[in-house]
């Protein structure tokens, strides 16, 4: 067996301007490897579809190339890249029944109708839609036809898949479900993913790794737990997960910890991440999760607050402080048999770790 190639797919200083002016994808530079479900994560507009739509062909790099399994394909039209497709409208031929929109990719390639059938009918069962061959689209659920389109993608055994935002025209418990049913048969089948999407939950749950666009750069390429844990910029800690942002001045460095003053004039020690120097702005990130209420343990910050708003969100309460002269700061509480009751106007104390509370551009 072969061992897996981690440039299976390589963009190699890509840039894109669709009016020769303006670059909405800036010296790319990111490598896929084999078997890799990885996830273009990003605002609209900050370059992720155009870098998918530049894989599948649908689009021609300005400057730079990218390479499948070695070989550059830049000048090889879309139907000759030998890449599966799902879109978030399905793309569904609505006259042929869903037998024929799966066997479609396989005539096209011209392959006997007896191998057709066995894949086919393969395939069905592999996204549970085995009864529903001789169906037409219309007669289908959102999440069927979303199905349909996900087998019809691997059919044909691509060697890589792209999936431009494929569930977000589906409501919520579907489109979770259809979550994990999407990372079961990546894992099942070990085919290469490259998938677009601006939903974080999204991206967090079904990645191996997590390309972070914005304005055209990849700003982190990370595991979910690194993307989430530590940010290496303002940008993704905003973006990932809910976050809050305290911003201050560097006061001192002293190996892993900064003395920040606050723009109040308050002292918060954070882990200095993104700043170097003394007298550098910063905005400090720190999880809701990883704030503590009125904590006995030794803690370099800590500081008094009033309960603003508590909101019960099921498995855990999300309660809003005001604290260091911010109204919007979040705590997340989970709702265990021994949580903590919290009412409005009440007076607390929160503490958290420097570690915990990072340092970063501003």
């Amino acid at each position: 067996m072969s061992s897996v190639k981690q440039d299976f797919v390589k963009f190699d200083q890509v840039d894109k301007s669709y009016d020769g002016k303006v670059l909405v994808v800036k010296g790319l530079d990111l490598d896929i490897a084999e078997g890799e479900f990885l996830t273009l994560l990003g605002p609209s507009g900050s370059g992720k579809t155009t870098t998918l739509m530049m894989l599948a062909g649908f689009e021609t790099p300005t400057n730079g190339e990218i390479y499948l399994d070695g070989d550059p394909i830049s000048s090889i039209p879309p139907h000759k890249r030998g890449i599966g497709m799902v879109f978030q409208n399905y793309a569904l031929f609505p006259h042929l029944s869903v037998y024929e929109n799966l066997a479609f990719p396989l005539k096209v390639r011209k392959i006997s109708n007896d191998i057709i059938d066995e894949k086919v009918n393969k395939t069905l069962e592999m996204v549970s839609l085995g009864d529903f061959g001789m169906r037409m689209p219309a007669q289908l659920s959102g999440g069927q036809q979303q199905r349909v389109a996900v087998a019809r993608s691997l059919v044909f055994d691509p060697k890589l898949v792209l999936m431009d935002e494929p569930l977000g025209a589906l409501d919520k418990n579907l489109r979770e479900s259809m979550q994990y049913e999407l990372k079961h048969i990546h894992e099942s089948l070990g085919v290469t993913v490259v998938y677009v999407t601006h939903d974080q939950s999204e991206a967090l749950t079904m990645s191996n790794r997590i390309a972070v666009f914005n304005d055209g750069h990849v700003q982190q390429l990370s595991g979910p737990n690194e993307l989430y844990e530590t940010p290496v910029n303002s940008f993704v800690a905003e973006f990932i997960g809910e976050n809050n942002t305290i911003t201050g001045t560097v006061k001192e460095i002293s190996g892993n910890q900064a003395k920040v003053e606050t723009d109040k004039g308050e002292s918060v020690i954070a882990n200095p991440i993104a700043v170097k120097s003394v007298g550098e702005k910063t905005k400090m990130s720190l999880r809701p999760e990883r704030v503590m209420i009125n904590p006995a343990a030794a803690l370099e910050n800590k500081f008094d607050a009033s309960v603003a708003e508590i909101i019960y969100h099921g498995d855990h309460t999300r309660v809003r402080v005001n604290i260091l002269d911010d109204d919007q700061f979040i705590l997340k509480i989970p709702n265990s048999s021994d949580d903590i009751k919290l009412n409005v106007n009440d007076k607390i104390q929160l503490g958290w770790s420097s570690y915990d509370c990072r340092a970063l551009d501003y």
